[in-house]
């Protein structure tokens, strides 16, 4: 007889007051410490007054990551030095592999809800770093679904399972550690259960209130889960999440700004670079 272990929580944290680009004001969530790998952050951005992210990001560069860019309401136009232009709004997705350098804008566009969005940093692994660049966006009418009581789940990136082995995946199918993203909307009293046995799996609550095993989980917090290989959710209010499934690099981690790499020395190599204007070549 095959026993299943259910995912508890093991930890909350909770997102801060933040702002980036042109003093887009975000909550944000990060560790470049190693806690959440192969994840670095997740900034959701959220208002209904445009003067709060109208400013938007302007270019600036990245090396060394991966950007995952989702909206829920409004929309955000995309551009780079690689000629790509593109604008995704409500249910859309972008995502960036920055490999060795790219040099891209993001800026916002609102609808009658103002803007809603979330963009989730991946460290890419050692080997990957210096890769060519690549962009691609997404539709929200190509990303399947699962279904359960009073619930559904939106998948991006990944392979999602639900109890009765019932498999989807996301079309997004390059995240850097394997990663998958989904999206996770409940309505009151709705339940879900997913097989997930991957090495980090995270819960980010953005509506509501969730119960993720036997734990309630606030708005605007991220629970990191125990292992295991079962992950029950259930709302008695209605709830949204975002769900972040990866497998550990367990590599070293160089910080600074738009650069994620393994070491100091890579670090000044792309402040370098950037200057000289060979951070993309």
């Amino acid at each position: 007889m095959t026993t299943s272990t259910l995912r508890r929580v093991e930890s909350l944290q909770p997102s801060q007051p933040s702002q980036d680009g042109d003093g887009v004001k975000i909550k944000r969530i990060h560790d470049f410490g190693g806690g959440l790998d192969p994840f670095l952050m997740l900034d959701e951005l959220g208002s209904e007054r445009p003067d709060d992210y109208i400013g938007g990001f302007p270019p600036h560069p990245h090396r060394g990551i991966q950007t995952l860019t989702y909206v829920i309401h409004g929309g955000l136009t995309h551009e780079d030095h690689l000629s790509h232009s593109s604008t995704i709004s409500a249910g859309d997705a972008q995502w960036m592999h920055t490999g060795r350098g790219i040099i891209h804008s993001e800026m916002p566009l609102t609808d009658s809800q103002g803007l809603h969005a979330f963009q989730l940093w991946l460290n890419l692994a050692a080997s990957e770093k210096m890769s060519a660049a690549k962009y691609r966006d997404v539709r929200g009418s190509e990303m399947p679904r699962l279904t359960g009581e009073g619930a559904e789940l939106v998948a991006l990136g990944g392979h999602w399972t639900r109890d009765d082995e019932e498999t989807i995946e996301g079309p997004l199918d390059a995240l850097a550690g394997s990663g998958g993203v989904a999206h996770v909307n409940l309505s009151p009293g709705g339940e879900l259960v997913l097989r997930s046995d991957a090495p980090t799996l995270l819960v980010y609550v953005f509506e509501g209130e969730l119960a993720v095993g036997d734990s309630l989980v606030p708005a605007s917090h991220l629970a990191q889960l125990t292992a295991g290989d079962h992950l029950a959710l259930a709302s008695a209010l209605g709830s949204q999440a975002l769900l972040l499934a990866g497998i550990p690099h367990r590599e070293p981690v160089a910080h600074y700004g738009p650069f994620v790499m393994n070491s100091h020395a890579e670090l000044e190599q792309a402040l370098r670079d950037y200057r000289e204007g060979t951070l993309t070549g």
